[in-house]
């Protein structure tokens, strides 16, 4: 069977199209699926680009949706021909993280191999299924960019209608925190370098706009548009050069979901400003598999499909990570075979 690859033994870094070994029947507590649909993530093209670190040889990405192909005796929770989608932290069951998850040692993709491939085998918690009536290519957005968004609002947050929330950019993140904030009835100030995915974000239901290229003090304009009180919840993608202007944004008493690191790892950040405003910033990836079967029951309600920008072909993975470096995609991009 085929398998994308990450391989850095010539110094570097490049995705290679291998034949690797079919892993197999599932044992006692496993089931065998076939890996139709992937999306990418930032962490993804971070291990792809050899900057997080991995093992030569490792099948690359995080998020895979398929169908169940055969089951291992034990398994209660799945039956052959479900369609179910991938798991980030397989043995994150449920509550609060673990120790399991202080490292990516067991995430597909990283620590463990991951979804570009066409068949897999492994234990039932990492996968569960799909929401009803979704394709594959939308479940696949579910694992690590749709859940990362429900934690941040609804188990982290704890989001309550009528509150704000203030967004940033237009990827996969943002995009289902936009959709989870509408279904919630809170208010949502986006922010975009372009406005063209500004207007995309309106459409949307997005109920304020900031272009921060044009305003470049875009926490003044947050609070400008809140009458001076700061918006309740931001979902913060961008790390260094965004965490003061979210410090700014954001309410006393506020909550701040660090997210992502777009812009590198280590910022100066103005700890008087985040003790007199008695901020929660609460750093999180992802959530336990518990989480995502309650996002994904919230999603059969709500009924809001993800957006899908742009889907390529496995074998075209070098050129789907580019387009996403390129900054140009408007929510989600997947792969398909």
């Amino acid at each position: 069977m085929k398998g994308l690859v990450f391989d850095a033994s010539n110094g570097t870094p490049q995705i290679l199209l291998k034949e690797i070994n079919d892993p197999g029947q599932p044992k006692r507590g496993e089931i065998r699926v076939h890996i139709q649909a992937s999306s990418l993530n930032f962490h993804d093209l971070m291990v792809a680009r050899g900057i997080m670190p991995t093992e030569n040889g490792r099948i690359l990405l995080s998020d895979g949706a398929g169908v169940v192909e055969a089951i291992g005796e034990g398994v209660d929770d799945f039956k052959v021909g479900d369609h179910v989608v991938s798991t980030f932290f397989p043995l994150w069951l449920a509550g609060k993280a673990i120790p399991a998850v202080g490292n990516f040692a067991n995430t597909p993709g990283d620590g463990i191999d991951g979804m570009a491939t066409e068949y897999v085998v492994r234990s039932e918690s990492a996968f569960t299924k799909i929401p009803k009536a979704w394709s594959l290519q939308e479940a696949a957005t579910i694992t690590t960019s749709g859940l990362t968004a429900w934690r941040a609002l609804i188990t982290d947050g704890q989001l309550k209608s009528g509150e704000t929330v203030l967004i940033q950019g237009t990827g996969g993140v943002s995009i289902a925190a936009l959709q989870i904030a509408k279904a919630m009835g809170a208010f949502v100030i986006a922010t975009s370098s372009s406005d063209e995915k500004l207007t995309k974000v309106r459409d949307m239901g997005a109920d304020e706009l900031i272009n921060y290229k044009t305003t470049p003090a875009w926490g003044d304009e947050v609070l400008r548009l809140t009458q001076g009180k700061g918006v309740d919840h931001v979902v913060e993608v961008g790390g260094p050069l965004t965490i003061n202007e979210s410090l700014k944004a954001v309410k006393v008493g506020g909550h701040i979901a660090q997210i992502g690191v777009l812009s590198g790892n280590e910022a100066n950040i103005p700890i008087a400003d985040l003790l007199g405003k008695q901020v929660r910033l609460q750093g999180l990836i992802v959530s336990s598999v518990e989480d995502q079967k309650a996002y994904i029951s919230a999603l059969e309600v709500i009924q809001a499909r993800p957006v899908i920008d742009k889907v390529f072909n496995y074998t075209a993975l070098s050129e789907a990570f580019d387009y996403m470096q390129s900054g140009n995609h408007f929510g989600k991009i997947c792969m398909t075979w």
